[in-house]
C-alpha cells in the first residue's frame, strides 16, 4: 500500500516542483528584462541589426544594376571585412547580436507567463539573431561559411531521408508563412508595439517600419518558395537562402524592379532598427 501511495504522490510532487521552477524562471526573466543592462543590450543589438540590413540592402541594389556580391548575412560580413575597421566591426556585430539574442530569449521566457503564443515571437527573434551572430563570429574567427551552400546542404540532407520532399516542402511553407507574417506586421503597423519615438519622428518611423517589414517579408517569402521548388523537383540546388531569393528575381520579367524595391526596403528596415534601438518601447 505504501509503495502504491508513493507512486501516486511522486508524479504530483514532481509536477508541482516543475511548476515552481518554471514560475521562478519566469520571475527571474521578468526581472532581467527590466534591468538597465537589458535596454543597453537591446539598443546596441538593434544598431548591429540595422548595419547588417543596410549592407544587405546595398548589395541587393548593386545586384539589380549588374554588380556582384552576395546579398545575405555572409555577404554582409565580407563587406564589413573590407572596411578599414573590418575586424572590429565584425566582432561588434557578432557580440551585439548575441546579446540581443539572449535578451529576446529572456523576453520569451518572461512573456510565456501570459501564454505560449506571447513567447513565440521573441523566441523566433532569439533564433534569428543568434544565427546572424554565429555567422559574424565565425567570420571574426576566420572560418566564415557561405549561407547559400548552407541552405542547399540542409535541403540535400532532408531530401535524402524517406520523407525528404515533404519535409523540405513543409519547411518552405513555414518560411513563406514567416514572410507573410512580416508583411502583415508591416502593413498593419504592428511594429509600433516595439518602438516609441518622439511625436515629431513618429510618421517617419511608421514609413521606415512599414516599408522595411513588407520588403523583408517579401524576401523571406521568396526563400520559402525556393525550398518548395526544391521539394517539388527533388533538387537541393533549387533551394537557397536570402541571396538566392534575391538573385532569382533578376531572371524573371519585372523582377529587377521588385528587387530594387526590396533592396531599398531592406535599407529602410536597417534605419528602422536604428530607431528601434534608440526608442525601444
Amino acid at each position: 500500500m505504501a509503495d502504491g501511495e508513493s507512486s501516486r504522490i511522486h508524479p504530483s510532487r514532481a509536477a508541482d516542483a516543475a511548476g515552481r521552477a518554471g514560475d521562478r524562471a519566469q520571475d527571474a526573466a521578468g526581472r532581467a528584462k527590466r534591468h538597465p543592462a537589458a535596454s543597453i543590450a537591446q539598443g546596441v543589438g538593434q544598431v548591429a541589426n540595422g548595419i547588417v540590413h543596410l549592407i544587405i540592402g546595398g548589395i541587393a541594389l548593386g545586384i539589380a544594376f549588374g554588380a556582384g556580391g552576395s546579398a545575405d548575412q555572409s555577404g554582409a560580413m565580407r563587406a564589413l571585412q573590407d572596411t578599414p575597421v573590418g575586424a572590429i566591426a565584425i566582432w561588434f556585430v557578432g557580440i551585439a547580436l548575441a546579446a540581443l539574442a539572449v535578451h529576446s530569449a529572456v523576453t520569451a521566457i518572461a512573456e510565456s507567463r501570459e501564454g505560449w503564443k506571447e513567447a513565440v515571437r521573441p523566441g523566433g527573434r532569439a533564433v534569428a539573431y543568434a544565427a546572424v551572430s554565429v555567422t559574424a563570429l565565425s567570420f571574426a574567427l576566420g572560418s566564415g561559411s557561405d549561407s547559400e551552400e548552407g541552405a542547399q546542404s540542409v535541403s540535400a540532407q532532408l531530401l535524402a531521408t524517406p520523407f525528404g520532399p515533404w519535409l523540405v516542402g513543409l519547411l518552405g511553407l513555414a518560411i513563406v508563412a514567416v514572410g507573410v507574417a512580416f508583411v502583415v506586421r508591416g502593413a498593419k503597423r504592428e511594429f509600433r508595439e516595439d518602438v516609441s519615438p518622439p511625436a515629431r519622428y513618429r510618421k517617419a518611423v511608421d514609413v521606415l517600419g512599414t516599408a522595411g517589414y513588407i520588403a523583408k517579408g517579401g524576401a523571406v517569402a521568396i526563400v520559402g518558395v525556393l525550398f518548395v521548388t526544391a521539394a517539388s523537383q527533388q533538387d537541393p540546388e533549387e533551394a537557397g537562402g536570402l541571396d538566392g531569393a534575391l538573385q532569382s528575381l533578376t531572371t524573371v520579367p519585372g523582377g529587377v524592379i521588385v528587387l530594387v524595391a526590396i533592396a531599398l526596403g531592406l535599407m529602410l528596415y536597417g534605419v528602422y532598427c536604428f530607431a528601434r534601438g534608440a526608442w525601444s518601447r
